[in-house]
């Protein structure tokens, strides 16, 4: 089994008698017995939404035999230990409301302020166009937001993209292996990640709380407090004001319809963005709809796990499946385990170089930063493998493959989070048939019907 692990790889025992070495390179066969997006505003999110059911491991089953026992079968595991990548803290999730915040006794908020708050509490979402620079290379940014944070979008670096989806306050990235290597700050973990969705690594902070800092009604509040004496400038050919809060610049213009020109995020990589209306917002939710879809056992690279001792479980002579079972611990973030830590295993078996099937298993991670997983290899190639190696007398080696890694999203989630998606959808199309007030007081704008 391949296993996500910090450090220099161990010195790896020679494989066991008659077991051929057929796991891919630079990985050597250990021996085992056979038998063995920020979280959202808080006006933001629907209620009565509680944290999903733990999804139980699947049991193994024992096949019966067939006829005398003429066949050896022999068992390996595999344990890939991955080069130490950047370790990233706890995920925070929320801003800490810097400029947000009413403070007392503070001046109170100017006419055309109130009117912009209005007008963008109102909108149906924004288009974002921008630069952001990851160590020191450019890359181009494009979001569609959605009044209350969801997001659709993409990555786009020379001939390098990744997709991005902003879903409860999480923002997530699939992309390439070369993404990967070159922005994420994981270049040897690239092929835990790459080709799948994951959370957004810590290397692009300013597009981690999408929610708290480009959506409409995010800007809504902040832009809403401003004072009549917000400092003004130009913003290409048009005057604006500048309104500074803890976690955006905001550049409205000074006359109606007061318009959001630019957001300045804070941070790192001098992340800059233009802003236009979002022209469909059917379409956008028609595209995040299906990618969050696809978010289920999405990964954290923020988590890191040492793998212990894998194991097989009720495999031999076993047509049904064969179970892999690996207990990690968690070794990053240090201190407290996150309330949502989460591990994964992405495990498979082969022999002779032949793949006989694959399987996926996730759990939370204990308070002792303990956890113990399992999924079971079942299907056709199993079976027809086991039919031949109890055909055939002589010996049959197969081996174990498999890795850990953080799990950012549980299969499980995936229902709660389209809610999210079917609600603020449902809400938008109702407020533009009925023309009723949009959250915030104002009229909702018209917005296609999907």
């Amino acid at each position: 089994m391949s296993v996500e692990h910090e450090g220099s790889p161990p010195v790896t025992p020679p494989p066991p008698h008659g077991v051929p070495g057929t796991s891919p390179p630079p990985m050597e066969p250990l021996p085992v017995p056979p038998s063995a997006m920020p979280a959202p505003p808080p006006s933001t999110p629907p209620h009565g939404f509680g944290p999903p059911p733990p999804m139980p491991s699947p049991p193994g089953r024992r096949g019966g035999s067939k006829g005398p026992r003429r066949v050896l079968i022999a068992a390996g595991v595999v344990v890939a230990l991955g080069a130490a990548g950047v370790a990233y803290g706890v995920l925070t999730r929320g801003g800490d409301g810097g400029g947000e915040r009413p403070r007392a006794g503070g001046p109170a908020p100017a006419a055309w302020s109130q009117e912009a708050g209005r007008q963008l509490a109102a909108t149906p979402g924004l288009r974002y166009e921008g630069t952001v620079t990851v160590n020191g290379r450019p890359v181009q940014v494009l979001l569609r937001v959605t009044r209350a944070g969801l997001a659709s979008g993409s990555l786009t670096a020379g001939t390098v993209r990744a997709d991005l989806v902003v879903v409860d306050g999480s923002t997530y990235v699939k992309g390439g292996p070369v993404f990967w290597r070159t922005y994420s700050g994981e270049a040897a973990r690239a092929d835990s990640f790459a080709g799948r969705w994951a959370e957004l690594p810590a290397s692009f902070p300013a597009l981690r709380a999408v929610s708290d800092v480009l959506a409409p009604r995010a800007i809504a509040a902040a832009v809403g407090k401003a004072p009549a004496r917000t400092p003004t400038e130009n913003v290409g050919a048009t005057r604006a004001y500048r309104v500074k809060t803890a976690k955006a610049d905001y550049f409205v213009t000074t006359s109606a319809p007061y318009r959001l020109l630019r957001v300045q995020a804070a941070g790192q990589g001098d992340p800059r963005f233009t802003v236009s209306p979002l022209a469909d917002p059917a379409g956008t939710f028609s595209e995040i709809r299906p990618r969050v879809a696809a978010l289920g056992g999405a990964a954290d690279p923020a988590l890191r796990f040492q793998p212990g001792k894998p194991t097989f479980v009720n495999c031999n002579d076993n047509l049904n499946g064969c179970t892999l079972s690996v207990p990690a611990t968690l070794t990053e973030p240090q201190g407290t385990v996150p309330a949502d830590a989460r591990a994964a295993l992405r495990a498979s078996i082969t022999s002779k170089g032949r793949t006989l099937g694959s399987c996926t298993g996730s759990a939370a991670v204990a308070t002792d930063r303990e956890v113990t997983l399992r999924c079971t290899v079942s299907g056709r190639g199993w079976r027809t493998w086991m039919r031949q190696a109890r055909d055939v007398p002589g010996t049959h080696a197969y081996e174990g493959h498999a890795r850990v890694v953080g799990e950012a999203v549980a299969p499980s989630d995936v229902g709660r989070l389209l809610g999210l998606v079917d609600r603020e959808r449902a809400a938008q199309v109702a407020a533009a048939r009925s023309g009723a007030p949009a959250p915030g007081g104002a009229t909702a704008s018209p917005s296609p019907a999907p």
